[in-house]
């Protein structure tokens, strides 16, 4: 403040030690008023997902998401111009990319960096951007930089987000979208996105209802993202499209517990033993080159030929399941393709691809599944030739 200068620098030129201590108290007096009369500006408390009781401005506009994910949900509420930086996952070149948010919103290519993909948050960028962030949204708070110490260093309230999903975390899930709504002055915003998320959910859900044990198909979904492309043997025994239209995952009954039943990696003999009628191919896998991907695994290793789901032509492309984590839009745009594939009566009004850009426009502002489609050959809600 302009005081403060005066002060500072008028000392050092005093020559007279009575006058300069008259000088330097009136200094002290004039910028005590001005504080005074400087309204306080309005604050609020949220207590966020780790239990921390946060107190930021009453009107958030400005902010930065780091970790995976933070970024969609921040678009999922409709307030992604309210972020001025992002982590470098959003500028780095890309061949392919299956976030949807990211398609709708190709101006995050161009803003300014903050840190580094996975949370790995840098001060020092933080504290020079201009404008710079009122909160900082973290999602995956032991992943990265520590949401204690980044407050600390930066003066920035960090709000920290569980990020959940769509199957047994998605009461975590929903309790995150409220807490950024709350944070963003959007709480109508985020109970219309658990809404929808419900609706869809329960819907699903309610055109298999009537199947019986008998009359529910049996499938496989391999190449499954998890940090990273896997190839075939790689898949989720919690995987939620199957759960949501009734459909039995050979892995769920496997034995397998803990983080597990998140990401798997299935011993390829024990898959040949549980030979699914139908296997789903998550095209993530496409981003391993030659021969490690699920699709060249399938067409070229002989034990795979042998499946039933290989020889009877039951083998179906899957939009990417986690790409910097969960894709929320895809997972309910898979489960009714799975439903209009294995389930044909039961889905027989609907089109996947156009189900897919309605899910779309709602969560991310665009109807984004054949741009996202032509990244991956165009093989998504399809058969794919394997023999």
């Amino acid at each position: 403040m302009h005081f403060v200068w005066l002060f500072l620098n008028f000392i050092p030129k005093c020559e007279d030690n009575v006058r300069c201590l008259q000088w330097a108290f009136w200094c002290v007096v004039f910028g005590c008023l001005v504080l005074l009369t400087v309204p306080a500006q309005a604050t609020k408390t949220v207590t966020d997902a780790a239990g921390r009781q946060v107190t930021l401005p009453e009107n958030v506009e400005r902010v930065v998401c780091s970790g995976p994910g933070c970024l969609r949900l921040l678009t999922y509420l409709q307030a992604q111009n309210r972020a001025v930086a992002v982590d470098d996952a959003e500028t780095k070149e890309r061949g392919l990319d299956a976030r949807p948010y990211a398609l709708a919103n190709p101006q995050f290519q161009t803003m300014p960096v903050f840190g580094s993909f996975r949370g790995q948050d840098n001060p020092e960028r933080l504290l020079t951007l201009d404008p710079g962030p009122q909160v900082i949204f973290k999602t995956y708070p032991h992943m990265g930089f520590d949401p204690e110490e980044l407050q600390a260093k930066t003066g920035i309230p960090v709000v920290i987000l569980h990020y959940g999903d769509l199957g047994p975390h998605r009461a975590t899930l929903f309790s995150s979208l409220k807490i950024m709504g709350r944070v963003l002055g959007k709480p109508q915003r985020a109970e219309e996105v658990i809404g929808f998320f419900s609706k869809h959910i329960r819907t699903l859900a309610e055109r298999t209802a009537s199947l019986s044990g008998t009359e529910t198909a049996t499938a496989y979904v391999g190449g499954v993202a998890f940090k990273g492309p896997h190839g075939f043997q790689s898949t989720e025994p919690d995987y939620p499209p199957f759960q949501f239209v009734n459909v039995q995952n050979v892995v769920a009954t496997a034995g397998i517990e803990g983080n597990q039943r998140q990401h798997a990696d299935i011993a390829k003999e024990q898959l040949l033993e549980w030979d699914p009628s139908a296997c789903f191919v998550d095209l993530s896998t496409l981003q391993l080159a030659g021969m490690g991907g699920a699709l060249h695994e399938l067409r070229h290793d002989p034990a795979y030929q042998v499946l039933c789901a290989v020889q009877d032509n039951k083998v179906y492309g899957l939009l990417p399941y986690n790409w910097y984590t969960k894709n929320f839009g895809s997972v309910l745009a898979n489960a009714y393709f799975i439903g209009k594939t294995l389930y044909p009566e039961c889905f027989k009004d609907i089109d996947p691809a156009v189900q897919a850009d309605q899910i779309y426009t709602f969560l991310v502002g665009e109807p984004v599944f054949d741009e996202l489609n032509q990244g991956f050959d165009q093989l998504a809600f399809t058969r794919l030739e394997c023999r």
